[in-house]
């Protein structure tokens, strides 16, 4: 199995604090998703969030229905947290976010996804084809949404 890594970091006009408050609000997960994943949050809410939440997910990767639950493993506010997959389409799913402050009214966002496609060397030949390439188009929707909703705030 190979480990595979992805990581952005994006500038951003707002403070570190804020912006790890709009991250970690499981209610802007599904704005922050592109359409084409029919992304939703299945967890009951409201959801408290901090070490040990776990979160449920219920969306579509071309076409098929996929179930996907992740848990909170490291809580630093506003300054960091983690996410671990515990069921899903990976082998391996870790993603780390840290809100790097710039001063008072800005941070730098950054991201870095550690994952294992499964099914060995298909998995592999799938990540070629599409993973990575989807993983890319997610972060920047994601990108692009955040940047969006500030500029409308």
């Amino acid at each position: 199995m190979r480990e595979h890594i992805l990581q952005r970091s994006q500038r951003v006009p707002v403070p570190a604090a804020r912006a790890f408050d709009f991250y970690t609000d499981a209610v802007n997960l599904e704005p922050m998703t592109p359409p084409w994943l029919h992304f939703r949050v299945t967890t009951p809410g409201p959801i408290a969030m901090g070490a040990g939440t776990l979160l449920d997910y219920r969306l579509r990767l071309h076409g098929f229905p996929v179930r996907w639950q992740t848990r909170i493993e490291t809580w630093e506010p506003p300054l960091r947290f983690s996410d671990t997959q515990v069921s899903g389409p990976y082998s391996l799913w870790e993603h780390t976010h840290v809100f790097e402050p710039d001063g008072e009214r800005a941070c730098t966002i950054h991201d870095r996804v550690r994952y294992v496609t499964p099914y060995g060397p298909l998995g592999e030949l799938a990540h070629v084809l599409f993973v990575r390439r989807d993983l890319e188009r997610i972060f920047d929707f994601r990108r692009d949404a955040f940047a969006a909703h500030f500029a409308m705030t």
